[in-house]
């Protein structure tokens, strides 16, 4: 996978230094979902893509184990909304997508992640998040970087939120802080139980 070098004007990036950490990141903004929209998941083989959708899904509600939907394309969640789990990454442009129906799902009634999102663009919306997972390593050991480049108002709103409900401590860790439920009551804004 092409190094990221430089951001583009509205695009934000995050670190994470385990698993656990990537999910959380997910778990927030999970969490402060409120309508249907299309997440696109780029990143090397083992970058985390599937933990992070673990973690949103839990943020949506979802009590089930979301695993990789590498060999049956599309795996269907409940949760306060549904959830579409899809992986791309034994498709090409030449697949007949029609014959597939997965414009139905994007966005459709729900959330629809998406991993290996480049492997079939011309189906993926306009309106969209993107999330590029990057694997890096320093002297601080294995992490990752999520590059989070929105398309649209809903998935703007999303980003912000994501940058405001993530803090570091001083040794460098994440905050993970217990989240209250999305609530209709609240805005959907996160409230932490301190």
């Amino acid at each position: 996978m092409e190094k990221r070098g430089t951001m583009r004007q509205g695009e934000a990036f995050l670190t994470t230094r385990s698993e656990e950490e990537t999910t959380y990141t997910g778990m927030v903004l999970g969490n402060s979902i409120r309508e249907p929209l299309v997440i696109t998941l780029n990143g090397e083989l083992g970058s985390g893509k599937t933990v992070f959708v673990r973690g949103a899904a839990a943020g949506l509600g979802v009590t089930e184990t979301v695993t990789s939907p590498s060999f049956v394309l599309l795996k269907i969640y409940r949760g306060r909304i549904p959830v579409y789990h899809f992986d791309f990454y034994r498709l090409d442009e030449a697949a007949a997508l029609n014959d597939l129906g997965f414009e139905e799902y994007l966005p459709g009634d729900g959330v629809a992640f998406v991993e290996w999102a480049d492997n079939l663009p011309g189906i993926i919306p306009a309106e969209r998040l993107e999330i590029t997972i990057e694997r890096f390593h320093d002297h601080g050991g294995e992490g990752r970087r999520l590059w989070l480049m929105p398309h649209g108002l809903e998935s703007s709103w999303l980003v912000s939120r994501l940058i405001e409900g993530v803090t570091w401590r001083v040794d460098g860790k994440l905050n993970m802080l217990p989240l209250e439920p999305f609530s209709k009551e609240n805005g959907g804004r996160l409230g932490w139980n301190c």
